[in-house]
């Protein structure tokens, strides 16, 4: 297994490095503009090159549960969505309609459908036939708030880092494992190239990216509700900084009568970068967050019970809600 590694990981760096150079050379690059903080044209298409690679994972891995090899394959597809978004500006009415292809595909035809919110002691939240509506709107709810964190340098992938090192927590079953590293080791290489270490070819994630992983992880957390004996709730805490900011953000746009569907700068790392200046700080108190609030509702769950831990969840983001529309006021940043 660790020469398998091995050569995933090589080979992660060096299609990476490929496809940056095709993407100058095709001139597949995001041009700056006063919505944004980079000052040349960049490369985006790190998530269909991410995308990539984890099909190869698929046979190199031998990964033997098919709904998580058909997570990596239509992972694939979504991530082409994006990158036509990323060259071509779709509307969002054809965003979505392409979004919805390949999240069908997995609830029809691989029963990849959330069944249940959990037991609460008192009752139990069975979806029944509400199933595949729910599964439908969480996911692309979760799809498009993974979109709202690809903002600034790192803020997405270090996102992403703390769902997944959450969930390396939770479970126990060491082929899930497995596949969580398979996501994480092309996302850790990336950053090499987002941050241009050792004077790499600068890449975005691009919408492709967001796409990929707002896929990747919706469906994992559906796989592993179903299958891993982990309660939605707890899953739910592991996602609260993503699910928070995308209702907060939306939240505030309606009754400040904007359009929710046109790009701005309101979104949280945009808020904390334009207050201390920092990616790194920017990334780090997005990580802790999401963490914090895992471990609030963790602890919670498991001294007093689910229930508390539910109710836990509508109060917090109360508080996150309220705290953000004061940091909001306070620097002031208007949408575009």
């Amino acid at each position: 297994m660790n020469i398998e590694i091995a050569i995933f990981t090589l080979f992660s760096f060096f299609l990476l490095f490929i496809c940056t150079k095709i993407s100058y050379k095709f001139n597949l690059v995001d041009i700056p503009n006063k919505r944004k903080i980079h000052s040349k044209p960049t490369a985006y298409t790190g998530g269909i090159t991410l995308s990539i690679i984890y099909l190869l994972a698929i046979s190199l891995f031998k990964i033997n549960d098919i709904q998580l090899q058909f997570i990596l394959l239509a992972g694939f597809f979504i991530s082409i969505v994006g990158l036509i978004d990323d060259e071509y500006n779709l509307n969002i009415i054809s965003k979505l309609i392409l979004q919805l292809l390949p999240i069908l595909y997995l609830i029809f035809f691989k029963e990849l459908a959330l069944t249940s919110m959990g037991d609460y002691y008192y009752f139990k939240l069975n979806l029944g036939d509400f199933k595949i509506v729910f599964t439908l709107l969480a996911s692309l709810l979760l799809i498009n708030a993974f979109n709202y964190f690809d903002g600034i340098d790192g803020s997405l992938t270090f996102s992403s880092f703390s769902v997944l090192a959450i969930l390396y927590y939770l479970i126990a079953d060491e082929s899930l494992r497995l596949f969580l590293n398979i996501i994480l080791i092309p996302l850790s290489i990336f950053l090499f190239f987002n941050f241009s270490v050792f004077k790499l070819p600068k890449l975005f994630l691009g919408d492709s990216g967001s796409l990929l992983l707002g896929f990747i992880i919706a469906f994992t957390l559906i796989y592993i509700a179903n299958h891993n004996g982990i309660h939605p709730i707890l899953l739910a805490w592991s996602i609260t900084i993503f699910v928070y900011e995308f209702l907060s953000v939306n939240w505030i746009r309606l009754s400040s009568k904007k359009n929710i569907f046109i790009a701005g700068l309101d979104h949280l790392h945009h808020i904390l970068y334009e207050k201390y200046k920092s990616l790194f700080l920017t990334n780090l108190l997005i990580m802790i967050t999401n963490v914090i609030f895992f471990s609030i509702g963790y602890l919670s769950f498991n001294l007093i019970n689910p229930i508390t831990s539910l109710l836990l969840f509508i109060a917090c983001f109360i508080i996150f809600f309220l705290i953000r529309v004061r940091f909001l006021n306070n620097i002031k940043i208007k949408l575009i």
